[in-house]
């Protein structure tokens, strides 16, 4: 006896329908076996695409900090560079004071009224102003111990207490910080 014919016997089928049962179970087999590999095909391309779904965005996220880092780390580098600029300046401008003092000096003894060393003494002061040197040197200010270092204390005239009565050496700048403090008489107001 035949295996269809084993079950139809044991399922209680006529015998007509035998071979009709005969032709349904291999199709039917074979639809089943079809379905069963397109659900594992289909569960094992998910499986794979949210394994590669993750991949993609820890490569994403991986992407996003390093170009975060590189961001940062050229902010520094720009930040490094004005900070060294600005310091060479300032390093420049400090080793320029006793020229500059001595140019006073000669402007107030009346030497640079004219000629083509006052030329030259005023292109040296527009280029240094440029690179944002200040002069420390008015009088009559409030005394500042952060500014002006005080030398003597004595009565002037129409100048109140603790003010800068006169500047006995100037002082220079650049933006806040102080290259020289400017060195003073300070009033005593009487």
């Amino acid at each position: 006896m035949s295996e269809a014919q084993d079950q139809n016997a044991n399922s209680g089928q006529e015998p007509e329908n035998q071979q009709e049962a005969a032709d349904q179970q291999p199709n039917a087999d074979a639809l089943g076996q079809a379905e069963a590999i397109l659900n594992e095909a289909g569960e094992s391309v998910e499986t794979e695409q949210d394994e590669v779904g993750e991949v993609v965005t820890e490569l994403r996220n991986d992407l996003l900090r390093l170009q975060a880092e590189y961001v940062n780390y050229r902010k520094r580098v720009e930040r490094d560079r004005e900070v060294v600029r600005d310091n060479a300046v300032q390093s420049v401008l400090s080793t320029l004071l006793p020229v500059l003092d001595d140019i006073d000096a000669a402007r107030k003894h009346g030497d640079l009224a004219d000629g083509p060393f006052a030329a030259i003494a005023n292109k040296l002061d527009g280029v240094l102003q440029s690179h944002g040197l200040e002069r420390i040197d008015e009088p009559g200010v409030e005394f500042d111990p952060n500014v002006h270092e005080a030398l003597l204390r004595q009565a002037v005239e129409g100048i109140d207490a603790e003010h800068v009565g006169a500047i006995l050496r100037i002082g220079y700048k650049k933006g806040e910080r102080i290259l020289r403090a400017a060195q003073v008489m300070v009033s005593t107001g009487e």
